[in-house]
């Protein structure tokens, strides 16, 4: 199975789903750029703007968990292109309104059509790459999060460059996402069955059929898939960690160019640079805990969390206790750190649960996983909405350094996990 053609597919296959992945983040994360001009035109107001971006994270989490238990049945290319069609006439139709009750009604929509991303990824990586290596190459391809925010990132701030209004952060990438589900269609390889390869090896009796590897599993019932998912305590350990990563992620992500803006007086240009930043970083440090948890961990991705998020944490009090008037280069390369460190954890997360619950149940296992950490967005929308509203950035901040390390604990709770479950699943 290592023979040259059988690698050269794969790394097609992690670079092609990247790609398609990475432009559900364009379609989703503009908003994070979109919303101090929308504030500042009066369109919408910050509690408002809490509420949508909770509403959206819950339903995005309970789309990735429903659509966890479709994936692993569907054809994942397909499921991706119609996910990402159905995300650009959301995103059209959110520039097109002026109605905070509209506002919420399509971006709430777009949730749960950005569920339809991560699910039938997570299968199709299960099912290219073998567990001993699942850590390494799916942090290379979990890059796709940070390219797809930078690119959303750099593209909105380009567009207010030029003078465009904040319609357009929504307008460029649907149009975007439209173009995106069509290479998908044509381009991604579910299985290598589907690219005219044997099925993946991986051991244990594990290697499957023709017609397993299309989504039905080795003759696996929805019964025993759900015990492989539900049955298993670090599946449940590293799903409410999951939580606290997100929480600590989003709370930079989303609100960065504004409380950039409100609370350091950087212009939303300026800050929106250093979010970006904050996410080039992320893609070194996501490529990172890959290769320490293959290497030095030998596959047990909750040790490296642990190490992590507590750095994560150490970086976000920093940035915290910056004072009045400190450069801008202290803030972007605490922001960077922070970066570096937590989507190591948010890649992590997927990779544990999916070697858990083997390729069998991979999708389920990530789609409950996803659930949990978009329960975060009652934190990190709404909640800090309220926390900035009654006592400021500041004691904000504080609060997402603080649940980093509940996460870290969490990590450790599951320190001596194995590396997957496939020994422990065979029939």
């Amino acid at each position: 199975m290592k023979d040259k053609k059988f690698i050269r597919a794969q790394w097609r296959f992690i670079a092609f789903s990247a790609i398609s992945y990475a432009f559900f983040y364009i379609a989703r994360k503009n908003l994070s750029m979109a919303q101090p001009a929308m504030l500042e035109e009066g369109v919408i107001s910050t509690y408002a703007l809490g509420v949508i971006m909770t509403v959206h994270g819950v339903l995005y989490g309970l789309s990735r968990f429903i659509n966890g238990f479709w994936a692993d049945r569907l054809n994942g290319r397909i499921f991706m292109a119609v996910g990402l069609a159905l995300s650009a006439a959301t995103n059209f139709l959110f520039g097109c309104s002026s109605l905070t009750l509209l506002f919420a009604l399509f971006w709430i929509l777009n949730g749960w059509a950005q569920g339809m991303g991560f699910p039938p990824c997570a299968k199709m990586l299960a099912h290219w790459i073998h567990p001993k290596e699942l850590a390494t190459k799916m942090s290379v391809w979990n890059a796709s999060h940070s390219v797809g925010a930078v690119l959303a990132l750099g593209l909105c701030s380009a567009l207010f460059a030029l003078g465009f209004g904040w319609r357009w952060c929504f307008w460029v990438p649907a149009a975007l996402a439209v173009a995106a589900a069509v290479f998908t269609f044509l381009c991604v390889k579910e299985t290598p069955v589907e690219a005219g390869l044997p099925p993946l090896d991986v051991g244990n009796g594990e290697r499957g059929t023709g017609n397993g590897e299309r989504g039905t599993g080795n003759g696996l019932t929805a019964a025993e898939r759900r015990r492989l998912v539900f049955g298993n305590r670090v599946i449940w350990l590293v799903a409410l960690a999951n939580f606290f990563v997100y929480v600590v992620r989003f709370g930079f992500l989303d609100w960065g160019p504004t409380f950039l803006k409100q609370m350091k007086g950087i212009p939303v240009a300026k800050g929106g640079l250093m979010i970006i930043a904050f996410e080039l970083a992320a893609v070194v440090g996501t490529i990172c805990a890959g290769w320490v948890t293959d290497k030095v961990f030998k596959g047990r991705g909750c040790r490296t969390g642990v190490f992590f998020m507590l750095f994560a944490a150490l970086f976000a009090f920093g940035f915290w206790s910056l004072p009045e008037g400190a450069p801008a280069w202290q803030a972007t390369l605490l922001l960077m750190g922070a970066g570096f460190c937590i989507y190591g954890p948010q890649a992590l997360t997927g990779i544990i649960v999916a070697n858990q619950a083997t390729k069998e149940a991979a999708a389920l296992a990530t789609g409950f996983a996803g659930i949990m950490g978009y329960l975060s967005t009652t934190v990190s929308g709404i909640g800090i909405a309220l926390i900035k509203e009654r006592f400021g950035w500041g004691v904000a901040l504080c609060s997402i350094a603080a649940f980093a390390i509940v996460g870290m604990v969490l990590f450790l709770c599951a320190w001596s996990a194995k590396a997957d479950g496939y020994g422990a699943n065979a029939r």
